[in-house]
Formats: C-alpha cells, structure tokens, sequence
C-alpha cells in the first residue's frame, strides 16, 4: 500500500490497486505467498474520512469484498505491519493468514470514535469474546505486544527486522508442497465458515443490525466529529476524537 503521506489511508483508489494486485498474484504460479505492507511508517490509518469527497464516480471494491478475497485467496497471505493499523487497516490485517508486527505496531477498531460500526467483523473470531468486547467498545489503541496476547498477531519483532521475518516466514511456506499449503489454508477457513463465520460478515444483511448501523452515525457526537471533520479539517476532528483518551473519563462523585 502506497499512500505514505497520509499513512497509507484506504481511499477507493488504493483498494481498486490493491484487488487487482492480489489478482495478478493469484494467477501467476510463480507465486507462492504474498505479503502485504505499506510504504513508509505505517500499515495503514485506516479508511479514508475523505474518500466521500472524492470526485472519481468510477467503482471500487468495498472493504469486505477486498478482505473476502483474502480469505478465499489460494496462496498464504502475510500482514507485515509497522506503525498504525487502525479501523479497516486492523480488519485488513487481521484477516491474513499470518500477522507479524513490528514492535513499534498499533492495533485498534477505533471507529467506534466516530459513531462508526466496524467495516469487516473479523475481531471477534481472531481474539473471543471478551477480548472483541474491549477492543470494539472502547476504540483504544492497543501496541504490538498486547495484540500478540489477545490474538490479533503471531509474532512481533524488532521494527528493523520485520521485513527481513516476513520474508522468511514467506520463504518456509514457499518451500513446503503447495497443495498442501493450500489444503490446509482451506480447511481452516472451513471450520470457521461452518461456525458462521461468512454470515457474521454479512450483517449489514440484517434490517434491524442495518438500522441500527445507519442510526450510530446520526447521534450528536458523530454529527459534531464529522462536521469538524468537513469544516475544520484532520486537526479538529482529532482533537474532539480523542479528547477523552487523552484526559480520561469524567465522573460525578
């Protein structure tokens, strides 16, 4: 993913790239595994909160159409992440095969700060209940280590090593017999799919959880962030964002 001056943000451009990378992958035999990164200090920050003002009218692939082909892809897929991985970027992470993260990494499903559901939910089947709970409800940022506990990640290593640990997992898994590989990726993928895993994701297909959905962005806090977000720009959006991560919860005594 190549968006470094704005951290590599999922805007409809880069995920119209990014399905036609992983298509080109699938179809040259000459690849065994893909790993995905993003240029520069970061995995990715997320969507784009811009992408609505874009001017291209032309289609792109949405979030969980790029993460199902993921899934159903037929060759091992690595997230290799540096800096942030936010909101979608976690998702995206979290659908691949394997994670390894540096250990300057951050994870978060911080839309909820925005008055926004979770794009591709795929948190609660990478870490449990109770863990999905406090990683969804609260939108905090959660570093590489605590990630690797809950089970958003395999492995982390120092943030100089983590191309140098990426490949060499990705050169194991190319040595191994490739039917194999992919039986096995197969398989897995099955049993989760037979514990629901595919209707999860398509809960936006539910009229009351679609309801509910639309009316999360309309309450007073989200209309306010959005409005600085359109009026006032990144800085003031964050700003109000984050206010209560930064000085902690108010309480009447």
């Amino acid at each position: 993913m190549n968006r470094p001056a704005v951290l590599n943000a999922l805007s409809k451009n880069l995920l119209r790239l990014l399905y036609a990378a992983l298509e080109r992958a699938e179809s040259d035999d000459d690849v065994k595994v893909v790993i995905l990164t993003g240029s520069g200090r970061s995995f990715s920050a997320g969507g784009d909160l811009y992408a609505a003002a874009y001017p291209d009218p032309a289609p792109a692939p949405s979030a969980l159409e790029i993460q199902l082909k993921i899934w159903a892809f037929g060759k091992p897929v690595i997230a290799a992440v540096r800096g942030h991985a936010f909101g979608q970027a976690c998702e995206l992470a979290g659908i691949c095969d394997m994670t390894i993260a540096a250990e300057d990494a951050r994870f978060g499903e911080v839309q909820i700060r925005h008055g926004f559901g979770p794009p591709v939910l795929i948190t609660p089947f990478l870490v449990g209940i109770k863990n999905a709970k406090e990683i969804m409800l609260l939108g905090e940022a959660i570093d590489a280590r605590e990630a690797q506990r809950m089970g958003l990640v395999n492995r982390v290593v120092a943030t100089e090593d983590l191309d140098t640990a990426a490949e060499a997992i990705a050169s194991k898994l190319a040595a191994l017999p490739q039917g194999a590989v992919r039986l096995n990726k197969l398989l897995i993928n099955r049993a989760y799919e037979l514990a629901g895993f595919r209707e999860a994701l398509a809960y936006h297909d539910d009229p009351a959880i679609a309801a509910l959905s639309n009316r999360s962005r309309d309450d007073e806090v989200s209309r306010e962030r959005l409005k600085l977000l359109t009026e006032r720009g990144w800085g003031a959006f964050k700003e109000a964002r984050d206010q209560g991560y930064r000085d902690g919860p108010k309480t009447n005594d």
